[in-house]
Formats: structure tokens, C-alpha cells, sequence
């Protein structure tokens, strides 16, 4: 599989609203899929934003390190990795990978 395809991986997305004090609350992002893949905010959106950038730094990461990451299941035909990474701001080198071919080295 290529970088392409392994970012759109769909994986399951675990929330918990976590009462800090009374009124106040945080929320809580995982991906259990990938260990370590998680975010917190007291704001649904920017939690689920840092929850993405985390999923794609994590599967570059691994990708550079000639390993695996989890594939739970099929990537999505209709997912944009690209977008994604451009909405996130993430690095050119992301999305520089993103435009090689397969046969193409690092």
C-alpha cells in the first residue's frame, strides 16, 4: 500500500466527555486503532483537528521507518489525504510524499 492509501484508512474513533470541574468539560479523541493517537479540547472541532494531524504524523512517521501501521480495514476510495493534509497545515514534506508515485524513493 502506498502513503495514499494508508492515510485513508478509515479507523475507529472513540469520545468521552469528561466533567473537570463542575460545568467544565473536556473532551476526549482517540483513535484505539493506533496506540498513543489521541487528543483533548474543550472544543469538539479543534479536538478532532489535533486528533487528524496526529493520525497522519503517526502514519508518515512509520511509513519513513519502513514499517506498518495498523490496517484494520480497506482505505477509503472516496478519501482526499491530500486535502487533509493541506487543511491541517502540516508540513510540505507530507504532502510532497503524498505526490510521489509508488516506485518513486525517498
Amino acid at each position: 500500500m502506498d502513503l495514499r492509501e494508508l492515510l485513508s484508512i478509515p479507523y475507529l474513533l472513540e469520545a468521552e466527555a469528561v466533567e473537570t470541574e463542575p460545568g467544565q468539560w473536556l473532551l476526549r479523541l482517540a483513535y484505539p486503532e493506533l496506540p498513543g493517537c489521541t487528543a483533548e479540547g474543550a472544543v469538539v472541532e479543534d479536538a478532532l483537528k489535533e486528533l487528524e494531524r496526529r493520525r497522519i504524523e503517526m502514519i508518515v512517521s512509520l511509513v519513513e521507518q519502513g514499517k506498518e501501521p495498523p490496517i484494520p480495514r480497506r482505505p477509503l476510495a472516496a478519501s482526499d489525504p491530500l486535502w487533509t493534509v493541506q487543511d491541517l497545515g502540516l508540513s510540505g514534506r507530507v504532502a510532497a510524499l503524498l505526490g510521489r508515485t509508488p516506485n518513486q524513493s525517498t
